[in-house]
C-alpha cells in the first residue's frame, strides 16, 4: 500500500486567486485596445512597464541572481512578447482572437524546450501540437474564404504569433533564472525585469513612430494632459494588475500546487478574452475562426490534461 499523501486540493483562497488571474489575463486584451486609441504600441509598452516598475522598484530589493536573466526576461517578455502583441492589435487583430492566439505560447515553449533543454515530446504534447496546427490552419483559411473580413489581417495574425513565440522564449529564460537562484522570488524578478523594456520601447517610438500631429510628441506636456482618464486607468491596470499582481498570484499557485493542477485554469483565459471582446468592443468571430478557436483550446486541454488522463487510464487497467 502506498503511503504517499495525495496533493492537497486548492483552498477557497487559491481558487479565488486562480479565477482572478483568468479574468485579469482574459480581459487585459480589451484594456490594450482602449490604450491604443491614445498611445502608439511603443508608447504603450513604455507606459505599461513604467507602471509595473514604479513605485515598487524603490521598495523591493533586486533579485539574488545573475543580472543577465533579469535583462533577458525583460527583453523577451516585455519588448518581444508585448511589443509584437501591441503591434498586432494596431495593424489588425481583435482582442478576442488575440486572447486565443497568445495561448499558443504553450506549444512554442514545448518546441523550444525540446530543442534547447532536450526535454522529450510526450504523446499528449504531440497530439496537442497537431490540433494546434489544424487550428492555425483554420485561421489562415479564413483569410482566403472571407477576404472581405478586415478585422484581422495577415500582418496582425503573424505579429500575434511572433508575440506568442517570444512569450515562450521568456518562459525558457524564467526556467533558467529559477535554476540560477535557489531562493527564487517572483515579485522582485518581475518588478526589476519591468525596468528593462522601458528604454527600448522609448527608443523604438522615437525611431519608428510616424511624426505626430501637433500636441502628440513625447515631450509635449499638452499631449499627455489630453489623454483621457480611461486610458491612464487602463495603463495602470496593465502594469499593476495584469503584470505584477496576476503573475505573482499565478507563480504563487505554482509554488503551492503541482503544475498539472494549476495549468488547466489557463483554459479559461480565451473564454474570458472572447467574451470580453465581443461584449465590450462588439467584435465578431467568423465560423472558420470559431473552428480554429475550438481546435486550439482542445490542443491546450490535450497538453494540460493528457498526462493525467493517461495515468488514470493506466491505473484503471492495473
Amino acid at each position: 500500500m502506498s503511503t504517499k499523501a495525495a496533493p492537497l486540493a486548492l483552498s477557497v483562497k487559491d481558487l479565488l486567486a486562480a479565477l482572478s488571474v483568468i479574468v485579469i489575463w482574459g480581459s487585459n486584451f480589451v484594456f490594450m485596445k482602449f490604450v491604443l486609441k491614445d498611445f502608439t504600441p511603443f508608447q504603450m509598452g513604455a507606459a505599461r512597464y513604467l507602471a509595473a516598475a514604479l513605485p515598487l522598484v524603490f521598495f523591493i530589493k533586486p533579485p539574488a541572481m545573475p543580472w543577465k536573466w533579469v535583462v533577458l526576461y525583460g527583453l523577451f517578455q516585455g519588448v518581444g512578447q508585448f511589443g509584437f502583441l501591441f503591434l498586432a492589435l494596431q495593424v489588425g487583430m481583435t482582442a478576442s482572437l488575440a486572447s486565443v492566439l497568445m495561448q499558443t505560447h504553450v506549444f512554442f515553449t514545448a518546441l523550444f524546450s525540446f530543442v534547447w533543454l532536450r526535454e522529450r515530446l510526450t504523446p499528449p504534447l504531440v497530439g496537442g501540437l497537431i490540433l494546434a496546427g489544424l487550428g492555425l490552419s483554420c485561421f489562415a483559411l479564413n483569410f482566403v474564404a472571407r477576404p472581405e473580413v478586415v478585422a484581422v489581417t495577415v500582418g496582425g495574425f503573424a505579429l500575434n504569433l511572433c508575440g506568442a513565440a517570444l512569450w515562450a522564449a521568456s518562459n525558457i529564460v524564467a526556467r533558467k533564472a529559477q535554476g540560477a537562484a535557489p531562493a527564487f522570488e517572483p515579485l522582485p524578478f518581475l518588478v526589476w525585469s519591468s525596468i528593462v523594456p522601458v528604454v527600448p520601447f522609448m527608443a523604438l517610438s522615437w525611431a519608428f513612430d510616424a511624426p505626430a500631429p501637433a500636441g502628440m510628441g513625447w515631450l509635449d506636456a499638452a499631449k499627455w494632459a489630453s489623454v483621457p482618464l480611461s486610458s491612464w486607468v487602463s495603463v495602470l491596470f496593465l502594469g499593476w494588475v495584469a503584470t505584477i499582481l496576476a503573475y505573482t498570484l499565478w507563480t504563487g499557485l505554482l509554488k503551492r500546487h503541482p503544475a498539472n493542477r494549476v495549468a488547466p485554469f489557463s483554459l479559461g483565459v480565451p473564454v474570458v478574452g472572447i467574451s470580453a471582446g465581443m461584449l465590450t468592443l462588439g467584435e465578431q468571430v467568423q465560423p472558420l475562426q470559431w473552428a480554429g478557436i475550438a481546435l486550439v483550446v482542445s490542443a491546450l486541454a490535450c497538453v494540460m490534461l493528457g498526462d493525467r488522463l493517461l495515468k488514470g487510464g493506466l491505473k484503471t487497467k492495473n
